[in-house]
């Protein structure tokens, strides 16, 4: 079949092209983002493949349902920029990948957490320099520190194991908690706020969790707490945030999405002028880390994304339903 694939990087080729090899789906490639503005692009595809940021809203899901298009295939676990309810009037499949790696994101959680409170990335640029002064690096141990996970899904029950490792206690909070996992002391979100050392977003974006670290919650937090979102960005009101840092609330910050992130991430600016004031206030803290939505970037991963989306298109394709039930949303 043909698949028409949107924010697609050079990665996204060569794993896809790759793993296809065994499909053998024509299969063509844009560098936009999907939405309004390109939806007309679509043009005898019977399926589309999008990322994080493309926009699937109910305007773009008709169109797509006038131009043909039978499936919309995520190549990622999250799902909020799709409006499911229309893809279901509309009759069209969509799927994702819902576990691709979940050790991807919490090794790279376990890294932005290191490198802040050791401050490898100061002493690398400080070394380079040939300037071998230890003053200002002094770090924080993670042995016995209580680290707090929101939401035990995959990835946190991972991060989870990782953590107890490292010898920290471990508590969480999931408003569907599992009671076989016995890695994690399961909390109300109050009290993992007020105990936590360390706080790591692991839950999905929705309209309960949407701004889930704000004014309020960051204030029952500990002075000097280190908070980490390698999730969604909406997961923070960043705004308060900053404030908080501002206040010294927040000793470190480290973050792999942000709520704009889309006007940004997977892109080379550094030849523009950023507009947006907010991220640049976010970066000019000494205290703050962001990565540019990488922690899924592994060979694994991507290896694992792409073999589980094509088997998913195919199987739909021929009147099937894949294997692996939790990839089907609609």
């Amino acid at each position: 079949m043909r698949i028409l694939f949107f924010s697609a990087k050079p990665y996204d080729k060569q794993f896809f092209n790759k793993a296809n090899e065994e499909y053998g789906h024509q299969i063509e490639y844009l560098e936009t983002h999907l939405g309004p503005h390109i939806v007309q692009a679509v043009d005898g595809q019977e399926a589309v493949c999008v990322f994080v940021n493309d926009k699937v809203n109910a305007g773009v899901i008709g169109v797509l349902a006038d131009r043909g298009v039978k499936i919309i295939a995520l190549r990622c676990a999250g799902f909020n920029n799709v409006d499911l309810e229309a893809a279901r009037k509309a009759g069209i499949r969509v799927c994702r990948v819902p576990e691709y790696s979940p050790e991807a994101v919490a090794e790279h959680t376990i890294a932005m957490i290191l490198t802040l409170v050791r401050k490898t990335h100061k002493a690398y640029n400080r070394v380079r320099e040939q300037n071998f002064s230890l003053n200002g690096l002094i770090g924080m141990n993670l042995h016995q520190k209580t680290v707090g996970i929101i939401g035990t899904g995959k990835i946190g029950k991972a991060f989870a194991r990782i953590m107890t490792g490292f010898g920290c206690r471990v508590i969480a909070y999931d408003p569907y908690p599992d009671p076989q996992f016995d890695t994690v002391t399961y909390l109300p979100l109050d009290a993992l706020l007020a105990e936590s050392d360390i706080i790591s977003l692991h839950c999905p974006l929705t309209d309960d969790t949407r701004h889930i670290i704000n004014k309020q919650t960051l204030s029952a937090m500990k002075k000097g707490v280190t908070l980490i979102n390698t999730s969604r960005g909406a997961l923070v009101n960043t705004a308060d945030v900053i404030q908080a840092l501002k206040r010294h609330h927040i000793a470190f910050l480290g973050i792999d999405v942000y709520e704009q992130e889309e006007q940004l991430f997977f892109k080379d600016l550094s030849e523009s002028i950023i507009e947006d004031d907010t991220i640049q206030r976010l970066m000019s803290f000494p205290n703050v880390l962001v990565t540019a939505h990488q922690a899924f970037f592994t060979q694994e991963a991507l290896h694992e994304i792409a073999t589980v989306t094509l088997d998913s298109v195919t199987a739909l394709n021929a009147g099937n339903e894949p294997e692996n039930r939790g990839v089907m949303l609609v």
